[in-house]
């Protein structure tokens, strides 16, 4: 019996996902899936006494607890603040500990922090992002997150690499070396240099197979990828494109009952030879049978997903992180491999100047709440540059409500005459704030128009399939074969005392996050 939400200061529910256990001792056996207003409504009834007691407690002894048991002690609460959003997780069953239910939260901050990027940074922006007012809009959002726990939830439960965190690769010296070779010259350098692009540009591409890294190709000028975001990544298309059994993704025909497009008879794409020219057309008829072979596969492709933003920490020069807005392609080959194409669109130096502003921001924010004195620019000198580029950035770019917003501040903080109270600055401060992360959203968060070309994505997908056609049986059982791990479990973060488990063979960890 399991819970997990989002809630605001405010005690207003922003995001909940609960098993059905925990959903049929929350309502009535007469109440039905449709009674979604109610049992909202049962939710914040539970959880509001709880929030509101963390939320004063913060507010006043600036701490507050962070785990509990209820109901006897057959309940376990775990609670973890992550700006102004409080994220708790529920377990009435026994069966998770509580660094997992801490471990979940974190996931899950991850996860919306991916699909938000710095509009997280403000609590207004973000209870619009996971609470919008429209309810469809809101259920699908809420349906994503809930599927991504889901995914995450059962990729722990089974899969190695998500119980211990880190990044496991399918090693095959020859066939790893090729593919990214491939990858560099037919897929990104291709598409880098296509006008289809549409602005966007290939930063990174890999291969996946099930759950492990087969292939991975960055750009000169693309940062690194820390391994939590690549794990971050592989749930996101293990939840596109969930592994089936080794037998459903070895089969050449689809599961009965699907409604898929209808490729070629084998009886109409391979021509029939008389005995007498049978060497002559021996190499052609080869040829054949493998272009036959992935006609045939063709239909058992679901269509590429639609291009997905995606936020992921970013090295900078300087040594400081920032998410950075990407554009995620998952591109299946065959069920339980994918290629996956990350782009950064045309407007990515943006992303950097808002990050680095609300950064200064951020610090000046602290200062204040310290109680320190900021009024005179010779004791804080980075005021005087977050000042330039403020205005330099105002100039540019922003509308009327960052230019009032900004003007408000400058004159409270820079004014010879008076400077205003630390209340009064903290206030047009976070107005300030607010409207970068307005901006932010406007700029990366709506839908967009700038994607890959269906017509280069079908080219990627077509010739990474022709590359890998002769491999793909051997890849999919290679990356399902176990063998008992022999090292110190103890050493891996997040093993919470686990069973000894089973690595693939022929598989290497590669990092953890």
């Amino acid at each position: 019996m399991r819970c997990v939400l989002i809630a605001s200061a405010a005690a207003e529910l922003l995001f909940y996902w609960a098993d059905g256990a925990f959903l049929r001792r929350l309502r009535p056996p007469a109440a039905t899936a449709a009674q979604g207003p109610a049992l909202e409504d049962s939710l914040n009834t539970l959880f509001a006494p709880l929030i509101i007691s963390c939320t004063a407690l913060l507010e006043k002894l600036s701490d507050t607890y962070t785990c509990f048991r209820a109901e006897r002690g057959q309940h376990l609460y775990v609670l973890h603040m992550f700006g102004d959003c409080l994220y708790i997780a529920v377990n009435g069953d026994g069966t998770e500990s509580e660094d997992d239910l801490r471990r979940t939260l974190f996931v899950l901050r991850r996860l919306v922090e991916a699909h938000c990027g710095l509009v997280t940074l403000d609590a207004h922006l973000i209870r619009k992002e996971l609470r919008p007012a429209d309810s469809e809009r809101r259920e699908r959002i809420w349906s994503l997150l809930r599927g991504l726990l889901e995914t995450y939830i059962r990729l722990r439960e089974e899969d190695q690499s998500f119980a211990v965190e880190a990044v496991e690769r399918l090693i095959h010296p020859q066939l790893c070396e090729q593919c990214i070779e491939f990858l560099e010259r037919q897929v990104v350098q291709h598409i880098n240099a296509s006008p289809e692009r549409g602005g966007d540009e290939v930063g990174h591409a890999f291969l996946l197979v099930h759950t492990k890294l087969l292939a991975f190709y960055s750009s000169r000028n693309a940062s690194s990828i820390r391994p939590a975001d690549l794990l971050t990544l592989i749930l996101l298309v293990q939840d596109l494109y969930p592994s089936q059994s080794v037998e459903e993704e070895l089969g050449p025909q689809p599961a009965a009952g699907k409604l898929l497009p209808q490729g070629p008879k084998r009886s109409e794409s391979i021509p029939v030879s008389n005995p007498s020219s049978h060497g002559a057309t021996e190499k052609e008829s080869d040829d054949q049978m493998a272009e036959d072979l992935l006609q045939t596969l063709g239909p058992l492709l679901p269509e590429a997903s639609n291009p997905r933003r995606i936020f992921l920490e970013a090295n900078l020069r300087d040594g400081s992180y920032l998410l950075l807005p990407h554009t995620m392609h998952c591109l299946p080959l065959w069920p339980g491999i994918s290629l996956v194409l990350l782009t950064k669109g045309p407007t990515s130096h943006v992303a950097i100047t808002l990050h680095q502003l609300l950064d200064g921001f951020l610090v000046l924010e602290k200062k204040l709440e310290e109680g320190q004195e900021v009024g005179a620019p010779r004791a804080h000198p980075f005021l005087a540059e977050l000042r330039q580029r403020m205005d330099k950035f105002v100039k540019k770019l922003s509308g009327q409500d960052m230019q009032n917003a900004w003007v408000e501040f400058k004159n409270k903080i820079f004014s010879r005459s008076e400077v205003g109270s630390h209340l009064e600055l903290l206030h047009a401060l976070s107005t300030v704030k607010r409207q970068l992360c307005s901006v932010y959203r406007q700029l990366f968060l709506t839908p967009t128009s700038h994607s890959l070309s269906q017509g280069l994505r079908d080219r990627a997908q077509k010739l990474m399939r022709e590359k890998l056609l002769d491999w793909r049986d051997f890849l999919l059982v290679k990356s399902t074969r176990n063998i008992t791990m022999v090292s110190y479990p103890s050493l891996w973060p997040g093993w919470g005392g686990r069973k000894r488990g089973r690595f693939p063979r022929g598989s290497k960890v590669i990092g953890h996050p």
